[in-house]
């Protein structure tokens, strides 16, 4: 069987598998909603742990909201990309080139997801003044995260129907 033939034939049968660029292609046909799913929760998890190790640390140092909120985005960012980098540099692809695979994956992914978690938090009233030992504090926090992954899963979802984000880190797998 010839490449043409094979590849016609391999795109006719249905693509709904949830595993969709294991073909290597990236075109993001038949990408599901459980591809986008896995692919949110991935990112969720770091921003996860750069968000909340960072409002423990400001909130260790007694700083204020803004700075405090500044470093756990940015360490929601430094832990998103962080877990895609190891992943692509075990797969034994160079730091460099795993920096510009991490960028490409996680970088509107972890963008979207903070905006909403901390539009979230700032939107519920008492949750800025809210102390790591209140409960309000958290609620607000996993609400954030809640909606965020809701929000953000049919962004990835377009996105690696289109070969970007988290669809470029499929080809190290």
């Amino acid at each position: 069987m010839d490449h043409s033939t094979h590849h016609s034939t391999h795109h006719s049968a249905p693509a709904d598998n949830g595993h969709a660029h294991e073909h290597g292609h990236g075109h993001g046909h038949g990408t599901t909603w459980a591809t986008a799913m896995q692919a949110t929760l991935h990112c969720l998890t770091g921003c996860a742990i750069g968000e909340i190790l960072g409002m423990v640390i400001g909130t260790a140092l007694m700083w204020g909201n803004v700075p405090t909120m500044v470093l756990a985005i940015a360490l929601a960012f430094v832990f998103g990309y962080s877990l895609t980098l190891f992943a692509v540099v075990r797969a034994g692809v160079s730091l460099k080139a795993a920096i510009k695979v991490a960028l490409a994956a996680d970088t509107v992914s972890i963008a979207v997801m903070e905006l909403v978690d901390n539009g979230i938090i700032a939107l519920v009233p008492g949750a800025m003044e809210a102390h790591l030992s209140d409960g309000l504090f958290w609620y607000a926090l996993l609400g954030g995260f809640a909606v965020a992954f809701v929000i953000t899963t049919p962004v990835n979802k377009w996105m690696i129907g289109r070969g970007k984000g988290h669809a470029v880190v499929h080809a190290y797998h």
